[in-house]
């Protein structure tokens, strides 16, 4: 991701592991967050318990950065327990600030309780005002303080941490993933739409929640199902117990996870991830033919689909740009203009590929149009007779209200300009978006949110 501006970002991924066998979490979860590391960049976290040790014995260590960056051997050794969850952060609603990092951790009379949260709700003023005439005083502006404290205010009326969340989550509208750690038990429950991930796995005695199947890949475990679209999971030591109340037929899932969010090698509601992106850029292929010498995909956002378009076309694909893997992040640099020069210090052409050819570029997404402006003047000035851009997305014409930063309807080009007018600002030789009807060539009949693409919202 070399320019904030210009990339679409997801809010975050959740991860909860709790381990039968008594063993320490910290270490494993600290793996399965690196494994979504691209799912959020700017703060993480992790909490933990042991479940045969004290009430309240809750540990968490948080930060601004990346995994790698906030935990060290010496304090990831001093998260104790056998029972933990994790979270990686990309800010769509509060302030990119340490106090908006997750977990969420409350201690109340009836314990503590810690949650990671993936989504944004659309009702959260309405459950901010409740929980304030309750004597609620919140601490940051973000959705998953104000769902931590309503399961609070919840646990005090019920028996048990699960029947909390379940009354909480009726409460909710929007997309959401969450992860609720008490002392005993993981709870997981993901929206009754399905637009937000989240998928169970299991290893020797422990089980794992995670935001995504590549996770449970990077920590050796299993890949058992994905979580039902308003299923609540309850993991304890005498193991799994599933809520199916608030399940029903009408599903929407994120569209984007397939063109964007998600990791290459994961699996999303029966779904690869991988496969997906090759076939839409076998889509993109068959609507938008064009004679050219090379196929390209920007790095790494649009290397399946490019390998989908050569596969398509019988047009050679190869490698436009080098990308360097140890620049830092560019949305750290204080101006715009420094995060633009940045992009070329990611990528870089090289020449010997592009010269004198006819190239066909593959992206996901553009939303403002800077970044392949830029990166179509960089192939030309390396000798390129031709661009021909490919978008594995149709134009994005309005903004997400479930966790995914789609900015306002005048920020987006598409909203502004026409296709022929886009192609003439980033310098295209010509532009082709993948249609909206093609989704059901990447991803079968998988019910979908397409609110970005065609404005109509499955919960507002």
């Amino acid at each position: 991701m070399f320019n904030l501006s210009d990339k679409l970002h997801e809010e975050c991924g959740v991860f909860g592991i709790l381990d039968n066998s008594e063993q320490n979490v910290a270490n494993t979860i600290y793996y399965g967050l690196c494994a979504l590391q691209h799912r959020g960049q700017e703060s993480a976290g992790i909490a933990v318990c042991n479940t045969s040790g004290p009430l309240g014995n809750l540990t968490c260590h948080k930060d601004m950065g990346l995994v790698n960056e906030i935990f060290s051997p010496e304090n990831l050794s001093e998260l104790v327990g056998n029972i933990g969850i994790g979270h990686v952060r990309y800010s769509t609603t509060g302030e990119s600030v340490a106090k908006n990092a997750q977990p969420i951790a409350i201690n109340y009379f009836k314990g503590t309780l810690a949650l990671v949260h993936n989504g944004n709700l659309t009702n959260v003023n309405d459950l901010k005002s409740t929980l304030q005439e309750n004597g609620a005083i919140f601490h940051t502006t973000t959705d998953s303080e104000i769902i931590t404290y309503q399961i609070a205010l919840e646990r005090t009326k019920t028996s048990s941490i699960e029947e909390a969340v379940y009354n909480t989550s009726q409460k909710l509208k929007g997309g959401f993933a969450l992860i609720v750690m008490s002392p005993q038990k993981l709870v997981g429950v993901r929206d009754p739409y399905g637009l937000k991930p989240l998928c169970l796995g299991k290893r020797e005695e422990s089980y794992i929640l995670a935001s995504e199947s590549c996770a449970l890949n990077a920590i050796g475990a299993e890949f058992v199902r994905d979580i039902l679209p308003g299923e609540i999971v309850t993991i304890t030591k005498d193991g799994i117990t599933s809520n199916t109340d608030m399940c029903t037929n009408t599903h929407a899932h994120c569209i984007f996870e397939y063109i964007y969010f998600a990791r290459l090698d994961s699996c999303i509601d029966g779904i690869s991830v991988y496969d997906a992106r090759i076939r839409a850029g076998r889509a993109l292929a068959a609507s938008y033919p064009v004679e050219a010498d090379l196929v390209a995909g920007v790095p790494d956002s649009g290397i399946a689909g490019a390998m989908g378009y050569a596969l398509e076309s019988n047009i050679p694909y190869g490698m436009a740009f080098h990308k360097n893997s140890y620049v830092g992040r560019t949305f750290i640099k204080p101006t715009q203009g420094e995060r633009e020069s940045a992009v070329q210090i990611k990528l870089n052409v090289i020449p010997s590929v592009v010269k004198g050819k006819r190239i066909v570029l593959i992206d996901d997404s553009i939303v403002r149009g800077t970044t392949i402006s830029k990166l179509i003047t960089m192939l030309k000035n390396a000798g390129a007779a031709e661009v021909h851009v490919r978008i594995s997305s149709p134009p994005f014409l309005y903004p997400c209200l479930y966790g995914t930063d789609v900015p306002s309807n005048d920020l987006l080009i598409a909203s502004q300009l026409t296709i022929d007018e886009i192609k003439d600002k980033i310098g295209a030789d010509s532009l082709g978006y993948l249609q909206i009807e093609d989704f059901e060539k990447m991803v079968g009949d998988l019910p979908l949110c397409k609110a970005c693409f065609n404005n109509v919202y499955p919960v507002s």
